[in-house]
């Protein structure tokens, strides 16, 4: 049977603002998206074309130059240390895996599937998708004594909000869950962009912590997974280049029900993936581009009149107007940018608690992100004549 009961598809309900953001007379400025639009780097460009003889299957499991570097990546980057016995395997883009998630774990109807409140819509889908039951919470005590719960999601830093999770939150959701016989997969694609003095090592912050942190697991993976991805952090959206690490049997279980549905990363892709991993520096260019980025945005809305909250790491900043009357919503918000030529993202399609909120990319150019800063600039001139 077809799955049913998903939601439309919220980007489709963007399409009327759009339209009215194109016509702009000078055009649209969207940063609704988080897709990057920088260049992949040359290095991974190459390691790509030196792998592109690939005549055979590539594995399911992927590749012993994969899990090496993500082990020492996860040891050099995320300040794990050592992580003996660590499972990998690489997946076809973050998305795919947490669509697929609780599908390819066996949940089903009867399984709870626990989300932040304010989240990525694909953790509600794929619960949907595998029959089970989505429930959006962001405390352990919100959920009472359910012990149907088998899966809860996190997402730090998390998308659309920025918020980071500090050791103590997640040790104890990690603790909560094994109680339960639940498991924990964490969402991280966003690792390396923490901006906030506390979340950003450049500033003498600490480094966004990762669930497998022995901090967390207290040394024991059993039950923990962890999603990241290559997409923002290299520049490899285009590659669906991801993988999930962790508790070694729940892996090897994840292995075996893809190879029976052929879900492989191309080999050539895991080349990339290993070599984006074990290089640094191309990293630290991308976050300096989004960090000028998200001065330049963060001022414009700042002194248009607007507020952003949170945003201490990750991709956008979580925004809103105060003065917004009691009976609008986001997409006020929205339709006013719109008519400036600039595209966000309305904070609704994120759950309910993001309803007078709007979600802003710093995926976009210097030069059109200069142009949506001088459109916010006029708005607030106009506003205060």
């Amino acid at each position: 049977m077809p799955v049913t009961g998903l939601p439309d598809f919220p980007w489709d309900s963007l399409r009327p603002y759009a339209q009215r953001a194109r016509a702009h007379p000078d055009g649209v400025v969207d940063l609704s998206v988080g897709t990057p639009v920088d260049p992949t780097p040359e290095l991974l460009q190459r390691v790509l074309a030196q792998a592109a003889d690939a005549p055979g299957y590539p594995t399911v499991a992927g590749t012993a130059d994969v899990h090496d570097a993500v082990a020492a990546w996860f040891e050099r980057v995320r300040g794990t240390g050592p992580l003996p016995g660590l499972g990998v395997m690489p997946v076809v883009g973050s998305k795919e895996l947490v669509a697929w998630l609780p599908t390819l774990l066996g949940l089903g109807a009867g399984d709870t599937v626990v989300h932040p409140e304010v989240a990525y819509p694909t953790y509600d889908v794929g619960a949907r998708i595998a029959g089970a039951t989505p429930v959006a919470a962001d405390a352990t005590t919100a959920l009472g004594p359910d012990r149907a719960v088998r899966l809860v999601w996190l997402n730090s830093p998390g998308n659309p909000t920025g918020r980071v999770l500090p050791v103590a939150h997640l040790a104890k959701v990690v603790a909560w869950a094994r109680e339960r016989g639940a498991v924990v997969a964490s969402d991280e694609c966003y690792c390396d962009l923490g901006w906030d003095a506390g979340w950003d090592p450049e500033a003498g912050g600490e480094r966004v912590p990762s669930v497998l942190d022995p901090r967390v697991t207290g040394g024991d993976l059993t039950g923990v997974l962890a999603v990241c991805s290559a997409s923002k952090r290299s520049n490899l959206a285009g590659y669906r280049a991801a993988f999930v690490a962790g508790d070694p049997a729940l892996v090897d279980r994840l292995v075996a029900v893809r190879k029976h549905a052929g879900m492989i990363v191309p080999a050539p892709v895991q080349a990339v993936l290993a070599a984006s991993l074990r290089e640094d520096s191309h990293v630290a260019e991308q976050k300096a581009r989004y960090r000028a980025r998200r001065e330049v945005l963060r001022t414009a809305l700042t002194d248009a009149g607007l507020v952003v909250e949170q945003s201490e790491a990750g991709l956008y900043l979580w925004t809103t107007d105060p003065a917004l009357p009691a009976g609008a919503d986001c997409w006020d918000l929205v339709g006013r940018l719109a008519d400036l030529g600039v595209l966000v993202a309305p904070g609704s399609f994120y759950g309910p608690r993001g309803a007078r909120h709007v979600r802003v990319a710093l995926t976009a150019t210097d030069q059109q992100v200069r142009v949506a800063a001088e459109r916010l600039g006029t708005a607030r001139t106009r506003t205060t004549r």
